[in-house]
């Protein structure tokens, strides 16, 4: 929520712009969340997601994913999420807890057909767009858990191309 009036705009120092414009750009009320209510309440999370709170994206889950299950505002989220990645999170336990989140997200049954691209698909576009930002994770922490997270979301990604 973007605060009692809706016309105000949400906005944190932490949060870059662009994440900003891009939790603002999706119609969470209009939108079902997988705990059936609106995903309104999801902007609160993703808020908190963006400022770096690694429990915020645990918290995504039964609301965007349950394993192995996709809900209505996964790709949503993925974007968000995948805007943050782009602007670079600052602390490792966000790092970990973003990656950790989208390779969640992309090991979660696809709910399209060959003709069209379904809440996975939707999600690994996003995914798709930021793997120059990924890679970059692997060759700047080889071996950390980072990377491997990294590593397992660049597996899938190939395997699904």
């Amino acid at each position: 929520m973007r605060g009692k009036d809706k016309d105000t705009a949400r906005s944190s120092p932490l949060v870059p712009t662009a994440v900003g414009e891009t939790i603002a750009r999706h119609d969470w009320a209009a939108t079902t969340c997988g705990c059936g209510r609106s995903a309104e309440h999801l902007e609160d999370t993703l808020w908190h997601a963006a400022e770096g709170h690694p429990a915020a994206f645990h918290a995504l889950e039964g609301h965007v994913f349950t394993r192995p299950r996709l809900w209505p505002p996964a790709p949503a989220a993925c974007a968000v999420l995948m805007a943050v990645w782009a602007a670079g999170p600052p602390r490792l336990a966000t790092r970990e807890a973003l990656l950790r989140t989208l390779l969640a997200l992309l090991t979660s049954e696809d709910d399209g057909t060959a003709y069209e691209a379904g809440l996975y698909g939707q999600c690994a576009a996003y995914v798709r767009a930021g793997l120059p930002e990924l890679t970059g994770e692997l060759a700047g922490r080889p071996g950390s858990p980072t990377a491997a997270y990294a590593d397992g979301i660049l597996d899938i990604i190939r395997l699904c191309a």
